[in-house]
């Protein structure tokens, strides 16, 4: 066989291989920082496992000193209302509280509270505010991103058992509820009932934005729950007479009491 049909065969041979050729080369790129294999889409949530979006709030305060926005949150909730107060993006505290069907609702009762001297100056925030809102546009990592940024604003809190709002603290829970409830969505108050929705993460697929659960007893129980932040790092509420903090996964504490991960999303 002279030169010029080698080379005519060897052109043929590549061209016949050519897919097989093309898998290989994908697998070595995927092993050696390629693209890493997506997680797979979950199954669709069953109705009462979704979770449902927030309606209309309201919105009141500017405050630089967050003892300020503390001491109004004492005040409504301590008329029923669910209020709590969070840093926003400009820096200054607010307080945010109620979840009406409509804007009309939400109105009609901050000009109730502005007549009895409760508040002054109030804002109602609409659904189309929520990061959520914004996540059919710009992704499911936009709303994952503006999850962890929500819960690293808590930074330095105090816990107090129980508490759900930061004039007082947090427990695990009322944060991760709080963070979500912020981004748009409704989450259960309770830990227990945090795992329960949702659907089941592997440890290895982990996402921005999910939650962690652990057990603290001998039951393997949930008990303690908090916000995945990426790099097998978490935001949580960690126990009484500590503050909210970031902790690593692979911590021999948390490492050993790991129960489990869910997704809302």
């Amino acid at each position: 066989m002279d030169d010029h049909t080698k080379l005519r065969a060897g052109i043929f041979s590549i061209y016949l291989y050519r897919p097989v050729i093309a898998m290989v080369l994908a697998a070595i790129l995927s092993g050696c920082g390629g693209h890493a294999p997506m997680r797979p889409s979950p199954p669709p949530l069953p109705t009462e496992k979704r979770l449902q979006r927030m309606g209309y709030t309201i919105q009141i305060g500017a405050f630089a000193v967050a003892e300020n926005a503390a001491r109004l949150s004492d005040i409504l909730s301590g008329k029923g209302l669910d209020a709590t107060y969070f840093r926003a993006e400009d820096g200054l505290f607010k307080v945010r509280f109620g979840d009406y069907a409509t804007k009309e609702a939400a109105r009609k009762e901050a000009e109730r509270l502005k007549a009895s001297g409760v508040i002054e100056v109030f804002y109602i925030v609409s659904p189309s505010e929520y990061a959520v809102d914004r996540q059919s546009r710009l992704g499911d990592a936009y709303l994952r991103d503006e999850l962890v940024k929500t819960t690293m604003r808590f930074i330095d809190t105090p816990y107090l058992w129980g508490g759900s709002s930061a004039d007082t603290g947090f427990d695990c829970s009322g944060l991760t509820m709080t963070v979500y409830q912020l981004n748009g969505l409704k989450l259960p108050r309770n830990s227990k009932r945090q795992f329960e929705t949702g659907y089941p993460v592997h440890r290895d697929n982990l996402l921005k934005g999910d939650l962690v659960f652990f057990s603290n007893n001998k039951w393997g129980t949930v008990t303690h729950v908090g916000v995945y932040a990426g790099d097998g790092k978490f935001i949580h509420a960690p126990g009484t007479g500590k503050k909210i903090r970031v902790d690593s996964l692979s911590a021999r504490y948390y490492n050993q009491r790991y129960v489990g991960a869910r997704s809302y999303l």
